[in-house]
């Protein structure tokens, strides 16, 4: 049981989002033998909101043609931070940058996920002081705690999609992966599309580009 000090809110919505999730896992989720990459946990504009992981609204709707519904029962929300679904009018801003270079690098979600397949380490989203918290800011028992339960089902989605290479989005999903990996999966590193970022708010086509690049024109394993 995962007990928590330092956030004043935590959401999950892998419970109250799980409709959205479940047609993202349906429909891109199958396929062994692709390139993993995997964010650190959800934004409050976008996985949040959609269930889809840097699931901005925008990208959701319009590219992956998922309406997603959310539960009835909601967590106690923060006034910042309103769960709307699909009705949330702000897009999450990394979202809208890997699904933008996503689509115009392959045109459609399909021939994306052909190659890659996009997943968070941790898939709860924390709200502490009126901010989003990474799971960086919690405590070392916080930390520590939602590592081993993170961790496990990293391993677990290892085991499922055989992935050929692993890719962290971010230096903490990069750390996570590695040590999850343990040297039996190639692990790389993608800097993160957050807007906060000066170096992906200059061009992270570019890096993502650079990145990816093994990856992006070997033929895709059947």
């Amino acid at each position: 049981m995962l007990d928590w000090r330092t956030p004043s809110h935590v959401y999950n919505p892998l419970q109250y989002a799980w409709n959205g999730h479940r047609i993202y896992l349906q429909r891109y989720g199958r396929k062994r033998g692709r390139v993993l990459l995997v964010g650190m946990n959800p934004g409050p504009w976008g996985m949040a909101q959609t269930g889809v992981p840097f699931g901005n609204i925008s990208a959701v709707r319009d590219w992956f043609r998922i309406e997603s519904r959310l539960a009835r029962s909601l967590p106690v929300q923060h006034p910042n931070y309103p769960i709307l679904g699909m009705r949330c009018h702000r897009d999450e801003g990394s979202g809208r940058r890997l699904w933008g270079w996503a689509q115009r690098r392959f045109g459609t979600p399909e021939r994306f996920f052909e190659r890659f397949f996009v997943w968070n380490y941790c898939p709860l989203l924390f709200i502490c002081r009126n901010r989003n918290l990474t799971p960086a800011g919690l405590t070392a028992r916080e930390s520590n705690a939602l590592g081993r339960v993170c961790d496990r089902a990293l391993e677990r989605t290892i085991e499922v999609l055989e992935p050929r290479a692993i890719v962290g989005i971010g230096r903490y999903a990069e750390e996570r992966a590695r040590l999850v990996a343990a040297g039996r999966t190639a692990v790389g590193y993608l800097p993160h599309p957050s807007p906060a970022s000066p170096a992906a708010n200059r061009d992270w086509d570019s890096l993502a580009d650079r990145a990816l690049a093994p990856w992006l024109h070997r033929q895709p394993e059947a």
